[in-house]
């Protein structure tokens, strides 16, 4: 029952590898979905937030105005910080127990954790392996505005935000190089399914 850990940062490519996984069988649990999941109108979370961040993160219909609430927490470390000590907690609860009951509808399964934010919050879970997508600033740069539409200053700003690199590569058991073709891209992902029972051995040892 191995727990894959799979990050990278924004525009690396980590939602292809994930569908490729969930091609091949793995059962992917989304983190940002979660967030959002946890983030419902009426949920504590929510409460939460609108008394930290103000009333005004709040649309209409209760639900959570997320660029307001990136606007007032952007750019400000503290701010992040409150923001995440009522955010992760609930994202850690929510994620184990949906590990759990992937393996508890199957005890053989491959579960793995999609995670943007492995390193500033989940580096030392206990994974069977972590796997990180990756391909240059400059490439991802041109992905966010090219394919996202972001300004070049924006999309520097989302690059800047987050945790360098050389952060992630260091954690990393396994390394998807994801600036060539997607057929590349693929074949690596089918690589690491094959390998993967030999990865994770290697590790434990």
């Amino acid at each position: 029952m191995p727990l894959v850990a799979l990050t990278g940062g924004i525009a690396s490519g980590k939602s292809t590898i994930a569908r490729r996984l969930a091609e091949h069988g793995a059962v992917v649990v989304d983190a940002d979905q979660i967030v959002r999941d946890v983030q419902q109108p009426g949920s504590p979370v929510l409460a939460d937030l609108a008394d930290a961040f103000g009333a005004d993160i709040l649309r209409a219909d209760g639900s959570l105005d997320r660029a307001a609430l990136g606007t007032r927490a952007f750019g400000d470390d503290d701010a992040v910080a409150r923001l995440n000590a009522i955010v992760h907690p609930a994202v850690r609860i929510e994620s184990a127990e949906r590990f759990a009951a992937a393996f508890a509808a199957d005890p053989e399964a491959v579960v793995v954790y999609d995670v943007p934010l492995l390193v500033e919050a989940r580096v030392d879970d206990p994974w069977e392996l972590i796997v990180v997508a990756h391909a240059p600033a400059d490439v991802r740069r041109h992905r966010l505005v090219e394919l996202r539409g972001l300004s070049e200053a924006d999309a520097a700003a989302r690059l800047a935000s987050q945790v360098s690199d050389e952060a992630r590569l260091a954690v990393a058991d396994v390394v998807i190089d994801t600036a060539g073709s997607l057929e590349e891209t693929h074949r690596q992902v089918d690589e690491l399914w094959r390998d993967l029972p030999g990865l994770i051995a290697s590790r434990d040892r």
